[in-house]
């Protein structure tokens, strides 16, 4: 399948023969494999990767830190889950790009804004996986360690987390993908200077779509690989999870 695509792509090329519209296989081809060539004066590919790779983690882990907690808590104490779950459904709808304006505002021009609407796009992901995790954890199991005398500090601990963490995982999982959605964004926003987004931006302002498809090619693989470490630790850990389905 990828090499029929790139079959389509270079006799697409050809035919419309226009590099603005779209360049060459080889073109890109060029840039991806000299990943460390400064590109119009904004870096190489490799160092706005790694740029925008620390802003995704900065706001991906904050995200998790307080969405995690929060959602297990929500999810196994109804008094929490009555006190939070209004004001969660009234933001959870809003696009991670409308924050923009306010992120601005708040935080000015800089890496805090640019990480806040990263952690927005991760944090509700992760946190209704984590209150549906917990939600669906079988009565059963609950009611055996009731019964075996647990108090409910114990089988918060010792059942209810270890049960929901496969589902607490897939929101990590969908939470770093929109994260990396949103930080493409968000290096758009006025003052960013670096990262893949401003790289496409910019490359984009200069008509270089050989950057512009090679900077969202290295996004997709860099999401991919970070998907793909999740999905090990499923499939290591949770094992049993994958073999129930």
């Amino acid at each position: 399948m990828p090499l029929t695509l790139l079959v389509i792509w270079e006799l697409l090329a050809i035919y419309i023969n226009n590099p603005v519209i779209l360049p060459r296989v080889e073109d890109v081809l060029k840039i991806l494999l000299h990943p460390t060539v400064d590109l119009l004066g904004t870096g190489s590919l490799v160092s706005n990767a790694l740029i925008s790779i620390k802003r995704v983690l900065s706001g991906f882990i904050i995200a998790s830190l307080l969405a995690v907690p929060l959602g297990i808590l929500m999810g196994y104490f109804t008094v929490i889950n009555a006190l939070f779950d209004t004001v969660i459904e009234l933001f959870r709808p809003i696009p991670p790009l409308a924050w923009v304006p306010l992120s601005l505002a708040w935080f000015g021009i800089g890496e805090v804004s640019m990480v806040f609407i990263i952690f927005i796009g991760a944090f509700f992901p992760i946190l209704i996986n984590t209150i549906s995790g917990v939600k669906g954890v079988p009565k059963p199991l609950i009611e055996a360690a009731l019964t075996l005398g647990a108090k409910k500090r114990d089988i918060l601990v010792k059942v209810v987390i270890p049960a929901s963490s496969p589902s607490i995982l897939t929101g990590l999982r969908v939470g770093i993908g929109i994260a990396w959605m949103c930080v493409v964004a968000a290096e758009m926003l006025p003052g960013s200077n670096s990262g893949l987004g401003y790289l496409i931006t910019y490359a984009y302002s200069l008509s270089r779509m050989d950057i512009v498809i090679a900077a969202m090619i290295v996004i997709g693989l860099i999401g991919l690989i970070l998907d793909r470490g999740l999905r090990y630790i499923e499939k290591k850990y949770f094992f049993w999870r994958i073999a129930m389905k």
